[in-house]
């Protein structure tokens, strides 16, 4: 089937997509890379997902530019924009099992901070070596929400701030992931009709999705950031991925 005739199903994909990240901080990289991932190969949806990201990010990071943690953001990007370019380098090679298994770890880390069953705040120390291993591990299989979420959770952050960081970070990871698969020749030309309509589209459901956080209370989006990280990490775990 020609990609043009994809292009109402990419729209409401990319529409999709730039809600879910606004409303909740991730999910729509996840999102994005299930359903690319059924119709063109988990290495076509690698490279079409990298650069939509990357503008979808940039777009709600200056969106809730007011919002940001600058020192949480510094330390994370350090780390995450080295560590994007190696796993850009070496994208389907790091095991599976590895990833589910610190997923789990750090989920259940943020969960329980969340219900009162422990009372910390993850160092800032450790923020620079876990955005590189994190930002490695977006480069060979994408998802940067669900992988950085637990970490900026368990740190301390919710609401806009949390949004504002994850997007800045995830930004800075997707860049790192456009230029390892550039390099590599990853991206190709029968890649671009979807890369432009998925990001653009993002674009309108960043808005939508902004407009529709101001009517939640902060209680709820707090609710709707756990439980998307959850459900999330659940399918990873589950395998559904692509």
């Amino acid at each position: 089937m020609a990609l043009v005739w994809l292009v109402p199903v990419l729209v409401v994909m990319g529409v999709s997509a730039g809600v879910l990240t606004t409303l909740t901080g991730q999910g729509g990289g996840v999102l994005l890379l299930l359903l690319c991932s059924m119709w063109m190969g988990p290495r076509a949806a690698l490279a079409v997902t990298a650069p939509a990201l990357l503008l979808g990010n940039v777009h709600r990071a200056y969106l809730f530019r007011s919002a940001l943690d600058r020192p949480m953001a510094k330390r994370l990007v350090m780390g995450a924009l080295p560590g994007g370019l190696v796993g850009g380098f070496l994208a389907g090679v790091v095991s599976p099992m590895v990833l589910k298994v610190l997923l789990g770890v750090m989920t259940l880390i943020a969960i329980a901070k969340a219900v009162g069953v422990v009372s910390f705040r993850l160092p800032r120390a450790v923020l620079g070596p876990a955005g590189f291993v994190v930002g490695a591990m977006t480069g060979t299989s994408g998802g940067a929400g669900i992988l950085f979420s637990p970490i900026l959770l368990s740190a301390g952050l919710t609401g806009s701030p949390y949004v504002a960081t994850i997007s800045l970070v995830a930004a800075v990871t997707h860049f790192a992931r456009v230029v390892a698969y550039g390099t590599s020749g990853l991206l190709t030309r029968e890649l671009v009709l979807p890369i432009v309509v998925i990001g653009a589209t993002i674009f309108v459901g960043n808005s939508l999705g902004e407009r529709l956080r101001r009517r939640i209370s902060d209680r709820g989006t707090t609710w709707l950031e756990y439980g998307t990280l959850v459900a999330c990490v659940t399918l990873s775990l589950l395998g559904v991925r692509p």
